[in-house]
């Protein structure tokens, strides 16, 4: 069976083909290819095809998966504004899964980032080779045309040949060096820069939208899996019989663990329908054998962290001397920070469809990483991986769950022995409880304030439950570096800084979450400088710009592609201050708290106001400003931030997944809580003007949310919160 990788990163190579219409792409040179091999630093490959027909119409085979966040608006914003067509001409459809193509992965915020140059300079070569073909057309020099609004014109009248009458002509010319093409002075964009709609929200209306629970082929079956419920449990025995009572049950087969992927295994019913499905799962008799994970509990863990916190841990930054500047200081400050487990709770549970034959596979997968779906259905239903076809549908959220390919693994297993298309259907309860979480962690902060009204010094210990750990493989798992980011490069001038990491053993999975490590080092950190500042008696956003006055770039650890510049983070800080009116008079019982971050190359600063009426806590207005670069769709880029607010708002106010006996304790929504429409603040996203190349939006308007609601809880009310949820008794 083929090993799964789980990086991020991979290398692919793209070329050109012709045919009945332009097809422009490009080929990364062997060195760039070896660095990308060696995961010297990020991919940016070539990930975007153009399709130009004679009627004149663009196609932008978008390789990205669409879950909500806008790129299938904002790449063929980027693409058309440069190739110069009208938006309208422009079209938009999903590309096959081809890793050898495309780099089809969809996570830490990259997409714009990583595809931006790379789409203006495949639009600066398609229309190129537009013009080479007209000015052949015209007998002129091509330095005599120019392209406009998906025509190329000459001459003192402006003689005109529209795109679609080119485009045989241009496909027979030879593909410009990317790095040769003459791009449009950003100032001359049309597109770019300005609102847009999304395409796929009309489809969504219209209910045309297909998502994964949508597809529907000849022949399909549905198919549900008995999990065991406690983390790593296995079936002992089972008894199918009155399952396989139940009408529209077809097959009850047992679906073996595979480690590789990280999949549980169990007993799948399949059947006609999904209905027919659960209630035959409903049938089952079985009796698991639940392993050495009952053992574990939310306090055993948390007990665990204490005991780690109490031992020297992996130390990542060292500045200066910051255990003996605390020893001695005269004035300390000292807290504990907790975070739980969270659930990614996506609008549409986890499914696949999959046919498995002897000659092939096809699968409808709804995954942000459908390369890595293209080598489980090849894997695990022993096909050629040429002979695996996939495609990605819409999907209702992603937040780094659909990155993994566990319901994959899951409908190829059932699709092979059952020798027809499957569709595997989670329920809400599959996807609560059988979800990789956001890891739980707890934090010791302590610090040294000096006699002139500053930070002397700064010392952060951490035990979580780390990523790494639960996913590479023992000899090569790096637990610190999946768990440290936002806190390692702390922004601010301190003299004396030190943090050390502590992973803790842990049977409960945990994975990506949207902002990953940010989400709970931004609360820790945040909240902490916030204590400083009222230790100090200073106003915190004052504080906040004497720590970021001096212009400097920090790039902790040395390795790391991501340079945090202060003046960017310091002048989003400035910007949401003034915006939120910071200082002015509120409502009795009101406060206002800020916190701002640095994650996934954006700079973002929040101000929240809240009330807090008998432990419960209300948030009526949260104002944010983004550096996110060069903004392509700002309509776009404050939906993400939005977005990220409410997200980030559930796992502050409610949310949380608790482990009794090596399990979850919460399945469904009525007790993993969310925000509900009529809790929801005003948001305003104020959208920094930049010339710098964009950068990511989908994550970092979370991590700053929960300290600016912490923080302005202690504004309106004198209490700390350090742990998350925020629980009525720790305010009253």
């Amino acid at each position: 069976m083929t090993t799964l990788g789980v990086s991020r990163r991979s290398f692919l190579k793209a070329g050109a083909a012709g045919g009945a219409a332009l097809v422009v792409g490009f080929r990364w040179d062997q060195d760039a290819l070896a660095q990308e091999k060696q995961e010297k630093k990020p991919p940016n490959p070539f990930d975007a095809w153009i399709r130009i027909a004679k009627d004149g119409s663009v196609t932008l085979l978008v390789a990205k998966s669409e879950m909500g966040q806008g790129v299938m608006a904002a790449l063929p914003m980027i693409l058309a504004d440069e190739l110069e067509v009208d938006w309208k001409q422009v079209k938009v459809e999903q590309a096959l899964t081809k890793p050898e193509v495309y780099n089809h992965g969809t996570g830490g915020s990259s997409s714009i980032r990583t595809s931006y140059l790379p789409l203006r300079q495949a639009g600066a070569a398609a229309r190129d080779m537009l013009v080479q073909a007209a000015a052949q057309r015209f007998g002129v020099n091509p330095n005599a045309c120019r392209a406009e609004n998906g025509y190329v014109l000459t001459g003192p009248r402006d003689k005109r040949l529209a795109y679609g009458e080119l485009v045989e002509e241009a496909a027979k010319l030879p593909i410009p060096d990317h790095n040769q093409v003459t791009l449009k002075n950003p100032s001359d964009f049309k597109i770019v820069g300005k609102d847009t709609p999304r395409v796929d929200i009309p489809w969504k209306v219209d209910g045309s939208a297909t998502f994964g629970l949508d597809v529907r082929v000849p022949g399909m079956l549905f198919a549900v899996v008995a999990r065991c419920p406690t983390c790593g449990g296995k079936p002992k025995s089972f008894d199918a019989t009155k399952a396989k009572a139940v009408r529209g049950v077809r097959e009850v087969l047992e679906i073996p663990p595979v480690q590789d992927a990280h999949t549980t295994g169990g007993i799948a019913v399949v059947a006609d329908s999904t209905y027919a499905a659960i209630k035959g799962r409903q049938a089952l008799q079985i009796e698991w054998d639940h392993g050495p994970a009952v053992a574990e509990s939310t306090a055993t863990l948390r007990k665990q962290f204490e005991e780690l916190l109490g031992k020297a841990g992996t130390v990542v930054r060292n500045d200066g001397d910051a255990e003996g500047t605390i020893g001695k200081a005269a004035h300390k400050v000292e807290a504990v920070y907790e975070l739980p487990f969270q659930a990614h709770a996506t609008m549409e549970p986890m499914n696949a469809t999959v046919h498995v034959r002897k000659d092939g596979a096809e699968a409808w997968v709804p995954s942000q990483g459908p390369q890595w779906a293209k080598d489980i259905v090849a894997g695990a239903g022993g096909v050629p991986p040429g002979k695996v076809v996939v495609h990605t549908t819409l999907m209702g959220g992603g937040f780094g769950r659909r990155y993994h390919g566990d319901f994959v693994m899951e409908a190829t297993q059932i699709s092979k022995g059952v020798g027809a298309p499957v569709q595997v259907v989670w329920t809400r309860e599959d996807d609560m409880m059988h979800d990789f979480y956001r890891p739980a962690s707890l934090h010791r902060m302590s610090a040294a304030l000096d006699d002139k009204g500053g930070v002397a010094a700064w010392m952060h210990r951490m035990a979580s439950t780390s990523i790494s750990s639960y996913w590479d493989p023992p000899d090569k798992a790096k637990p610190e570096q999946s768990e440290i980011g936002g806190a390692v490069n702390l922004p601010y001038a301190i003299p004396n800084m030190r943090m050390e990491y502590l992973p803790a053993k842990t049977y409960t999975p945990v994975m990506w979450w949207r902002s990953v490590e940010h989400s709970h080092n931004g609360f820790v950190v945040e909240s902490f400088l916030d204590e400083l500042a009222a230790a100090l008696k200073v106003d915190p956003v004052e504080l906040r710009l004497k720590l970021l006055a001096e212009p400097r770039e920090v790039r902790i650890p040395p390795d790391d592609d991501q340079i945090l510049r202060t003046k960017r983070l310091r002048a989003v800080v400035e910007k949401v201050a003034a915006e939120a009116g910071w200082g002015k008079p509120l409502p009795a019982g009101h406060g206002r708290g800020i916190a701002c971050h640095f994650s996934f190359h954006s700079y973002v600063a929040e101000v929240a106001e809240v009330s807090v009426e008998k432990g419960r806590v209300r948030v009526h207005r949260v104002v944010c400003a983004v550096d996110c670069g060069r903004p392509i769709n700002p309509d776009g880029i404050r939906a993400q931030l939005e977005s990220g607010i409410v997200y980030g708002l559930s796992a502050t106010l409610k949310s949380a997944i608790t482990i009794d006996q090596g399990r979850a304790q919460q399945s469904n929504f009525d007790g993993f809580e969310v925000l509900r429409i009529p809790e929801m603040p005003v948001v305003e996203v104020h959208i920094i003007p930049s010339t710098e190349n964009p950068t990511g939006t989908g994550e970092p308007g979370l991590p700053p949310i929960a300290p600016a609601v912490a923080n302005a809880i202690f504004a309106a009310t004198g209490k700390r919160v350090r742990r998350l949820p925020i629980k009525a008794e720790d305010l009253t």
